[in-house]
């Protein structure tokens, strides 16, 4: 019926709930090992993962070619999730890489600052002052996280459908009013035009992995976008930067020759000496 994505504060159940919600609704619910998971999987090491899930990259990490690398492993990781619908995917942006599927629907948890820091001293046995430190800690790291890889602030109350505070409002009830509204939200029609974006999505991703990880093409913020034609043909868009008019026309013929049912066109801009990362 509908794909969920879910972004929580710490502390304040965020697991709980959704956990709720998929024994309510029968849905899967991945949470953080499991995206983790597929995440190494797909290819990204485990041992650089650290360094960028659901944290901030630091200066020099955010200029290694690594950053990008995790974006394309993260986005394939959800979208292939995804595809298989009903379904709650929690952090990492999924509702940024989803947000714009018709048979998507996001949630935010969050609670007051007080019941944070009691539950987390509770949970970790921490006197106050290192529970506050804690949760300061990961709303920071959440926080640069969403705003370094999808220019959002995640405290925008506007980019949810659902806002719900477990300080005052319990996890069963809001499991309950989140399916209701999962319900009534998403028909048929929203679910099969949903499912029909996840396999473009899914197309436009794995083109851009088969340039950047097969191929090794050296064109920055690599994105591929599907459209159709006024003549029904099926059209493939590159995007990015690249360093040489040489470079895009490897890319245009490397689509051409893989995917011999689309029409490729090139939308990359080309800037002479241009470097994005730390050599």
């Amino acid at each position: 019926m509908a794909i969920l994505t879910v972004s929580r504060q710490v502390a304040s159940f965020g697991d709980e709930i959704c956990a709720a919600i998929a024994n309510k609704m029968n849905y899967k619910f991945f949470g953080r090992k499991d995206i983790e998971e597929r995440i190494v999987k797909l290819g990204f090491p485990k041992e650089k993962l650290k360094k960028f899930d659901e944290r901030k990259p630091g200066f020099f990490a955010s200029l290694t070619r690594d950053r990008d690398e995790y974006l394309d492993f993260l986005q394939t990781a959800m979208l292939e999730l995804a595809s298989g619908n009903d379904c709650i995917l929690i952090g990492r942006g999924s509702f940024m890489i989803l947000k714009d599927l018709p048979n998507h629907v996001s949630c935010r948890f969050v609670s007051e600052e007080s019941t944070r820091i009691a539950r987390v001293m509770d949970e970790f046995n921490l006197d106050e002052k290192s529970a506050r430190k804690r949760i300061y800690d990961f709303d920071s790291d959440r926080e640069g996280f969403m705003q370094s890889y999808f220019s959002v602030d995640v405290n925008d109350p506007t980019i949810f459908n659902f806002i719900m505070n477990s300080s005052v409002t319990d996890v069963d009830t809001i499991a309950e009013m989140i399916s209701v509204g999962v319900k009534k939200m998403i028909t048929p029609e929203r679910e099969k035009a949903g499912m029909a974006s996840i396999d473009e999505l899914l197309i436009g991703q794995r083109i851009v992995n088969l340039l950047v990880f097969v191929y090794q093409i050296d064109i920055n913020y690599l994105r591929a976008t599907l459209s159709v034609l006024g003549d029904g043909k099926k059209c493939v868009t590159l995007h990015g930067i690249a360093s040489s008019r040489a470079i895009v026309e490897r890319a245009v013929k490397i689509c051409t020759c893989e995917l011999p049912e689309f029409i490729v066109k090139s939308e990359i801009n080309v800037v002479q000496d241009y470097k994005a990362y730390v050599q």
